[in-house]
């Protein structure tokens, strides 16, 4: 297997609802009109609370600074994990769950923070640059690690960061088990030809920045399951467009532009965190995305600036959700 260190340096912002008027012309610039900038990885996720918008430095030069924009300070890089040949089988579990036991758990076990971005295409798993080193140390046993260059992929000499490995000194402690809740929304994973982007562009910007939450969503119902949860999420990263919506938005799009993988599958949403998660936690995406694993189950994984969410195959719900409260409720070895 290798592992990918793409070319780009990634600023991850939260726009507040209210806000959101301030930043329409440029969310609309970096959506649309390609042509006129120079960003090449933009992903836009509309929760309840927020906008989350990651994108690189060029992107990010768009975004005036306001009281409605916050901006995580670090620089996040985007991996990826590519498979030596197409062995993958449509059986097996795909998504995040796929990378769980090799990616995600042994950078949790290194104390590494790491924020997900599954897409129609690929899983980006990002990780702050300044914890490169120990990325790269902790995963050159079981990959080989490629840097991107100019369009080209390098070898990454592992020997050069050895010293980077820090096993941190610090005991390997229980994270903490965040609530989940489960809303009842059906979702889809779509994708679209960026030539047919200007044929939604009305649809998708009244969904993304006119629409209101639907039904009768009751935020202030944290702690229980909420009946239906606002999430749409949009990115265009490297010319590749993909799309996470509910069956409600996708109703308004044209059937015949938006494609999904051929079993036409719909998911349900584990959203984790009964308060904002941060970003200095470890081992929040292998708390969901293991026993996931375990279970041979598929999932995304999208985390945003205040949450994270796991998106399962509809028929796998109920397990998923007596899996999770299992863990749950299991007691403390510590």
């Amino acid at each position: 297997m290798d592992l990918q260190i793409l070319d780009h340096r990634l600023r991850v912002t939260s726009i507040s609802k209210n806000g959101l008027v301030n930043y329409t012309h440029p969310l609309i610039k970096l959506i649309f009109l390609r042509n006129r900038t120079r960003c090449k990885f933009f992903s836009l996720t509309e929760t309840p609370e927020n906008y989350t918008v990651v994108l690189d430095e060029e992107g990010f030069k768009e975004l005036a600074p306001s009281e409605h924009l916050q901006v995580e300070s670090s620089i996040w890089l985007p991996l990826n994990v590519a498979s030596n040949g197409n062995a993958s089988s449509s059986s097996q579990a795909v998504g995040v769950t796929k990378i769980a036991k090799s990616v995600i758990a042994p950078l949790a076990q290194q104390h590494v923070s790491v924020f997900m971005l599954s897409t129609y295409q690929t899983d980006f798993i990002l990780v702050r640059e300044k914890d490169l080193s120990v990325v790269i140390s902790t995963l050159n046993e079981e990959f080989n690690i490629f840097k991107e260059v100019e369009g080209e992929y390098v070898p990454v000499g592992c020997q050069d960061f050895t010293n980077g490995l820090l096993k941190n000194g610090k005991e390997v402690v229980q994270p903490t088990v965040h609530p989940v809740l489960i809303p009842q929304n059906q979702f889809c994973v779509m994708s679209l030809d960026p030539d047919t982007l200007p044929s939604i562009a009305t649809t998708l910007i009244d969904v993304l920045f006119y629409s209101n939450s639907p039904k009768k969503e009751s935020e202030s119902s944290t702690g229980q399951d909420l009946e239906c949860i606002k999430f749409f999420s949009f990115s265009l990263i490297d010319g590749y467009i993909s799309i996470v919506m509910d069956t409600e938005a996708q109703r308004r799009f044209p059937a015949d532009l938006l494609f999904t993988s051929s079993s036409g599958e719909l998911w349900r949403m584990v959203r984790i965190g009964g308060q904002p998660l941060g970003f200095d936690e470890c081992g929040i995406v292998a708390q969901i995305s293991q026993p996931l694993a375990d279970g041979d189950i598929s999932a995304y994984y999208i985390s945003t600036f205040s949450f994270d969410h796991a998106l399962v195959p509809e028929e796998d719900i109920v397990s998923v959700t007596d899996m999770l409260h299992h863990q749950r409720n299991e007691p403390s070895t510590t």
